[in-house]
C-alpha cells in the first residue's frame, strides 16, 4: 500500500489523500474452518471454490472543509482479474468501483450530516467480468457506523450459501462473502447503495447525543437471484433508525461510555429474503460499550 497526501489541496483546510493498495491473494486449494466451526474457505457459494485474484485499488480521500461546509469523501477504482469466478469456474476481469461522501454543517452545538454511499453491482453474474465491489477490510466510520443496525449486524444470506453473510458484522458493503477477517474477497455481489442523514447533539461537554437515518438496497440483484434461483427480488431493503449517546464524565478520553438503540425497517427486498416465525416486523439492536484508558 502507497500514500500520498497533500494539506490545503484543493482549497485551504482541505487534505486531499492519494491511494494505492494491491491485494495479492493465494489461497486456492486452501480449506480453511474458524475456530466456531464455520467454514470460511472455500465460501459456501457458487462453485464452492476457493480462488486467486490480483486487484488493485486507485483511490482518492478527501477530509476538511470549504469554509462553513465540513467534507469527508472517499472513491475508489478495483482493477485486477478473479482466477476463478464463483459462477463460471473461469477467469474474469475485476472491475468494480466505489464512492462515498459525508458533508456536514455545524449550527452552534449542532452538527447536521449527510450521508451517501455506493459500491457498483454486478449484474451479469455468468459472463467474464465482475463488477461487484468488495473492499480488503472494513471499518466504517461512517452513517452511524456501528450503533447503525445494518453497519454493526452481520445479515445472513439464507438459501444462497452456508455461512455467508449478505452483510458482515461492521460492514456496509452488501458482499456475500463468508468473513471479513478470515474469508475471500468476492466481486460477484449486488453491490450498495446507502442515503441517509443525522445530526450530533453536543448539550454539554461531557455528553453527546447522535440521530442517524438511513435507507439501504442493492445497485442490482441479479446476483442474489441467480443464487436464490429467484424471478425477481426487489432492491430495496428497509430503514435504519438509530439513536445513540456518548458520555465523557472526566472531559478526556480516559473513560468513555456509550450506548445506541437501533431499529431496522424491512422493505420488500429485505421482505422477499427473509421470513420469520413471529411474522415480526422489525428488528432491533442494543449497544452499550465502556472505553477506559489508564
Amino acid at each position: 500500500m502507497a500514500n500520498l497526501y497533500r494539506q490545503d489541496l484543493p482549497v485551504p483546510g482541505m487534505t486531499s489523500q492519494v491511494t494505492v493498495a494491491y491485494n495479492r491473494n493465494r489461497e486456492a486449494g486452501q480449506i480453511h474452518i474458524d475456530d466456531n466451526g464455520f467454514p470460511v474457505r472455500p465460501a459456501l457459494i457458487g462453485d464452492l471454490r476457493t480462488r486467486d485474484y490480483d486487484v488493485v485499488y486507485l483511490g482518492y480521500n478527501g477530509d476538511g472543509h470549504y469554509g462553513r461546509l465540513n467534507l469527508t469523501t472517499s472513491a475508489y477504482a478495483a482493477i485486477g482479474e478473479d482466477r476463478n469466478s464463483i459462477f463460471t469456474g473461469k477467469p474474469a476481469k475485476i472491475r468494480a468501483w466505489f464512492a462515498a461522501a459525508e458533508p456536514s454543517y455545524d449550527l452552534d452545538w449542532i452538527r447536521v450530516r449527510g450521508s451517501i454511499l455506493y459500491a457498483s453491482g454486478d449484474s451479469k453474474p455468468y459472463d467474464n467480468k465482475e463488477t461487484g465491489y468488495d473492499a480488503i477490510f472494513e471499518n466504517p466510520q461512517f452513517a452511524g457506523a456501528d450503533t447503525s443496525y445494518w453497519i454493526r449486524q452481520s445479515i445472513p444470506f439464507a438459501g444462497g450459501g452456508r455461512a455467508v453473510s449478505i452483510t458482515g458484522r461492521n460492514g456496509v458493503l452488501n458482499d456475500l462473502r463468508a468473513s471479513k477477517e478470515e474469508g475471500q474477497a468476492n466481486f460477484n455481489n449486488p453491490g450498495t447503495i446507502l442515503i441517509g442523514g443525522g445530526a450530533d447533539f453536543d448539550l454539554t461537554p461531557r455528553l453527546r447525543v447522535t440521530g442517524n437515518v438511513n435507507h439501504v438496497g442493492f445497485v442490482d440483484t441479479a446476483v442474489v437471484r441467480a443464487l436464490r434461483n429467484e424471478g425477481s427480488i426487489p432492491k430495496a431493503l428497509g430503514w435504519d433508525y438509530s439513536v445513540s449517546a456518548i458520555w465523557r464524565p472526566k472531559m478526556t478520553q480516559n473513560m468513555v461510555f456509550r450506548g445506541s438503540v437501533a431499529v431496522f425497517d424491512p422493505a420488500a427486498g429485505f421482505g422477499d429474503l427473509f421470513t420469520n416465525s413471529g411474522h415480526d416486523d422489525r428488528y432491533y439492536s442494543i449497544l452499550l460499550n465502556a472505553i477506559l484508558n489508564f
